[in-house]
């Protein structure tokens, strides 16, 4: 299959209850990893690129290896996305390297730290759906901003989070405000603020509803039942995965993250992506350590990055499991073309539903 774009997974998402993990990466072993998972488990998926990670591994190498999974795994749709897009220019150099979906975070500022009004919000990301859906790409759009309510503060990944202390109102996305955001812009997914955060340090304590107001999702999807929404900072950081890292010659003080059945709870009420890189990045470093601490003459990067990637493999597997995602590939039975979404943009068919 070739890569599908967000709007048309995350539709069949909806139709048949399921939520769509979305794995952060950076290089090689990561993205196989997730195409073996995938085609191990019968899955859709979504492939993202943060900002950091464009940098890092360069757009003509993300391209290719993109090129190279659905080559290696034709019968899987892949989605490739932007991850928090800072601005226009951004979302369209991401399209033009053959991303199928972008994130305009309008959320902040260009900047990517400075916390932006609603205004600005819905201005910037009109601009990118309107300039994104001329070419049947997708678009997911922020209302609120990522940060801990626990300790007020933002979060930053990749250079990318807000700076200085927020208000409560500001780490909650309002649900009228969401409504008025999803009319105006047009999106096809719209992530939520509720408590998550990137990183491994979201919790001081296991999470209850003071700190991961799950119920601003459910609020959100009485008013909009129609709407993808994506939780962001959705890893789960496993106790084992800390254990295996500190056993290993790691620091990692106690963390926890997001409870798996809290996000199969936001998978009842609308949500069908979960953005996760965290957990990824635990399991591939947690093997790399063990064998170099087991054989420290070891300098062949073979033998530590293939059970790297064999634990990335074990950990995606459960999530494609976990939320439903398993057995729903087989299921797409043809990717439309980004020239067939454009047309359906066109005659308004994708427009978002109200009442």
């Amino acid at each position: 299959m070739a890569r599908i774009t967000l709007r048309q997974l995350l539709d069949h998402a909806a139709e048949q209850s399921y939520g769509v993990p979305a794995f952060n990466i950076n290089n090689m072993e990561q993205a196989l990893a997730i195409g073996e998972a995938a085609a191990a488990t019968d899955s859709p998926t979504i492939i993202q690129a943060s900002r950091g990670a464009r940098a890092y591994a360069n757009d003509t190498m993300l391209r290719h290896m993109m090129d190279a999974l659905t080559e290696i795994y034709p019968q899987i749709p892949i989605c490739v996305h932007l991850d928090h897009g800072n601005g226009p220019p951004t979302c369209m150099s991401a399209i033009q390297n053959g991303f199928t979906s972008v994130m305009m975070d309008g959320s902040l500022k260009a900047d990517g730290k400075t916390p932006a009004d609603f205004a600005y919000n819905v201005a910037v990301t009109k601009t990118v759906s309107d300039m994104a859906h001329l070419g049947g790409v997708s678009v997911e759009g922020e209302l609120g901003v990522l940060g801990s309510l626990e300790n007020g503060k933002g979060d930053k990944e990749d250079g990318h989070g807000a700076e200085g202390a927020l208000s409560h109102d500001q780490l909650l996305t309002d649900p009228d405000e969401a409504v008025k955001f999803v009319r105006e812009t047009k999106v096809d997914a719209l992530a939520v603020a509720m408590g998550t955060s990137h990183g491994a340090y979201k919790f001081s304590r296991k999470p209850d509803g003071a700190v991961l107001a799950m119920n601003v999702i459910e609020a959100i999807h009485r008013k909009l039942p129609t709407i993808h929404m994506v939780m962001h900072g959705s890893s789960s950081v496993p106790q084992e995965l800390q254990d295996v890292i500190n056993e290993y010659g790691g620091k990692m003080p106690q963390t926890w993250g997001v409870p798996v059945e809290e996000i199969q709870r936001g998978i009842k009420h609308g949500v069908r992506k979960v953005n996760i890189d965290t957990d990824n990045r635990m399991a591939l470093t947690g093997q790399i350590r063990r064998v170099l601490a087991q054989h420290p003459e070891e300098f062949d990067p073979r033998k530590y990055l293939t059970p790297a990637k064999e634990a990335m493999v074990k950990l995606c597997k459960q999530r494609f499991e976990e939320f439903g995602t398993a057995g729903n590939a087989s299921k797409i039975s043809r990717v439309l073309t980004t020239t067939e979404m454009a047309a359906r943009y066109a005659k308004g068919e994708l427009d978002p539903k109200f009442g």
